[in-house]
């Protein structure tokens, strides 16, 4: 089966059904749910990303200059806010990005802010985990700020 296309890269169809955004009918003619997996492939440009509502996990991975920041990650941050409103028990974010600019800061931080917000109503209790080189000091820091600047726990992994 194709990838399907969506604004912010291909998505991976799961089980035959094509991952697009909620009420948007798919290019095989099924409604997806806001429980359907969300899949983003990585390119040179924008990082790999995965939402998979029913375990409650979320991992960005790769590296993150997009061009359109915000044609990248407004679906992203739709996604997350659906799944904000009836997130699982526990949400684990794994974010282990090589480089990411400022917009890809802004933005991800507006995404945890949201991811927050479930932390903070009870519910769900999020985690994040920023993984990083082990001498890539830059990438460490970032892990820092956005511990500094959230109210639930940050791990930083060194891989």
């Amino acid at each position: 089966m194709a990838p399907v296309k969506s604004k912010a890269g291909p998505c991976i169809p799961t089980n035959g059904v094509a991952n697009t955004f909620p009420g948007v009918r798919s290019t095989f003619g099924a409604q997806v749910s806001e429980k359907t997996i969300y899949r983003v492939e990585a390119t040179d440009k924008t990082p790999a990303v995965a939402l998979d509502p029913a375990s409650g996990t979320v991992s960005i991975k790769g590296t993150s200059i997009p061009e359109n920041a915000d044609g990248f990650f407004t679906p992203l941050f739709d996604r997350i806010s659906s799944y904000a409103e009836a997130p699982a028990t526990r949400t684990l974010i794994r974010v282990e990005l090589d480089y990411f600019n400022s917009s890809t800061a802004k933005y991800l931080l507006d995404i945890l802010k949201r991811l927050e917000d479930a932390h903070a109503s009870g519910s769900s209790v999020v985690n994040l985990e920023w993984v990083h080189a082990e001498d890539d000091l830059d990438m460490q820091e970032a892990g820092q700020d956005y511990r500094d600047l959230l109210e639930f726990p940050v791990r930083l992994v060194v891989r």
